[in-house]
């Protein structure tokens, strides 16, 4: 006869362990090994890296630096300089660009919004040249505008010299940074991107075909942008949307246009597998309230300015502690926007994000009376 003792603890020490597993977080493999000079895989909302290597070293570009080049000429159309319907002159330096083209002849009028299609679609050398020079009237004095729009967005290791990514010395960024403007002109200027997903562009009798080989591979990429020189190797950017979460790859000097596609491919199917996404909070919504000394209202709605998604592994979501600390004795004036403690993101004890807790609105002081009797309530605190 069985020991009773001893099958109790048996089942004991099977329902522990059936306990640890079901709320332990699933183990996450390694990435892939990539054959790239540098990559990146980033999920698109939280901004977390999922798998990288030499992700801030320069490196050449190529034809990349045409997400800046759109970048830059998207924020002149929505800041109202340029418009879509308005005619470029095509210069003889736009007409002679070597490489890639949609071929665009001298001294025609086209329209901004074709120039872009050839731009994006094509990767047209030539159309990149006719909207740097139609914008800042030089293609030099163009690049000084996407290495303003590359400070403002934090590409700390980047420098521009020209519209095209055709090589010079001066002309690097990184897989990190090009992620950045990637995220940008996706988040910005939605109507703007889905350009990145149409398959071919016909201009002028000539019909060329988008050179991003996953649009026809896997129906969730919608988008970027492909590049290739002899010293930058072949280079992809692809962003893909499945179900509510969306990565964006970045793979630059890899062996052939096969070799961009594959890699890139496998960074992709990598996060979709084995991570999600998840939206905890919105942008200026009350998570928490706090008593506000002196001032002329006695509580303050406290929130984030924007809001927080966080990428997790896969079944892992069960798991997640969030915690509020406020700082003690807020007194006023407090402006609206002032950080005022934080909110931490721990799964399984270990933290995920930490982000600071900001005012919601503006406290000021309050009148004689009320200060002198908070004055008196603190002190007996």
């Amino acid at each position: 006869m069985l020991n009773r003792s001893l099958v109790l603890n048996t089942l004991l020490a099977l329902l522990l362990l059936w306990s640890f597993s079901a709320s332990a977080a699933r183990p996450i493999p390694a990435a892939p090994k990539i054959a790239a000079s540098g990559y990146l895989l980033i999920d698109f909302d939280s901004g977390k890296a999922l798998a990288e290597k030499n992700a801030d070293q320069p490196l050449e570009p190529a034809s990349l630096t045409k997400i800046m080049t759109a970048y830059v000429i998207f924020r002149e159309i929505a800041e109202g300089n340029i418009n879509l319907s308005e005619e470029v002159l095509i210069s003889e330096k736009a007409w002679r660009m070597e490489g890639s083209r949609m071929f665009i002849e001298v001294g025609k009028r086209i329209k901004v919004e074709t120039l872009l299609r050839g731009l994006i679609i094509q990767s047209g050398n030539d159309a990149s040249v006719a909207l740097a020079e139609h914008i800042a009237g030089s293609e030099s004095t163009f690049a000084q505008l996407m290495n303003n729009h590359a400070k403002r967005l934090s590409m700390t290791n980047t420098n521009f010299v020209n519209s095209t990514g055709l090589p010079h010395k001066d002309h690097f960024t990184t897989a990190r940074d090009i992620a950045l403007v990637a995220a940008a002109a996706i988040r910005e200027f939605p109507d703007f991107y889905k350009w990145y997903g149409e398959k071919s562009f016909l201009y002028n009798g000539i019909k060329q075909h988008n050179r991003n080989k996953l649009l026809w591979r896997d129906k969730s990429v919608d988008g970027m942008k492909t590049g290739h020189t002899k010293a930058a190797g072949y280079c992809l950017v692809a962003s893909a949307k499945r179900e509510n979460m969306r990565l964006i790859s970045v793979v630059l000097g890899t062996r052939s246009e096969d070799a961009r596609a594959q890699e890139s491919q496998s960074l992709l199917n990598y996060g979709f597998r084995f991570f999600e996404t998840h939206k905890l909070y919105s942008a200026n919504e009350p998570l928490s309230h706090a008593r506000i000394w002196k001032g002329d209202k006695k509580t303050l709605a406290l929130g984030l300015t924007k809001d927080l998604y966080i990428t997790i592994p896969r079944h892992s979501y069960k798991n997640l502690d969030a915690e509020m600390v406020l700082e003690p004795k807020l007194l006023a004036p407090i402006s609206k926007g002032s950080a005022l403690g934080h909110v931490s993101i721990k799964l399984e004890g270990k933290s995920v994000v930490e982000v600071p807790l900001t005012a919601l609105e503006e406290i000021a002081e309050g009148n004689l009376f009320q200060q002198l009797k908070d004055h008196t309530l603190l002190w007996f605190e």
